[in-house]
């Protein structure tokens, strides 16, 4: 039987210390963190997992972390809140465009949405020979 926590099922034949960073807002750093603080193996495959060692690493991420929903409306509440108070990031934010400083002349096409097809030199096709 697969595993979920926090609404997120973890890929069976992943490390567990792998199949954790699945959880919106847990990476490679925080998923040895809780695997100590569980006493699990990091080598264990996720299919191998206990019944009990399973109950107790989602006990201690839905317990003690904010991930997925929770962690996104924070995120989305935070961007909300810049854009209210009229901060630059805010509304770099609300017009889609680099909130952290990146150049806009050249480069980041694709956060404005202004996706560039690069033409040939401009020649046209010759005839061609019968």
């Amino acid at each position: 039987m697969a595993l979920r926590i926090a609404g997120t099922t973890l890929p069976n034949d992943k490390r567990i210390e792998v199949g954790l960073t699945y959880i919106f807002g847990i990476g490679r750093n925080l998923a040895v963190k809780i695997l100590a603080e569980a006493k699990v193996s990091p080598d264990i495959r996720v299919k191998n997992l206990s019944e009990e060692q399973a109950n107790k690493l989602r006990v201690i991420v839905e317990k003690n972390y904010r991930v997925e929903g929770e962690l996104k409306r924070e995120i989305l509440g935070n961007i909300k809140r810049l854009k209210e108070i009229k901060a630059y990031r805010g509304t770099r934010h609300a017009r889609g465009l680099p909130a952290r400083g990146q150049r806009t002349k050249t480069n980041n096409r694709t956060v404005r949405g202004n996706v560039r097809k690069t033409m040939g030199s401009g020649k046209k096709p010759s005839a061609q020979k019968t």
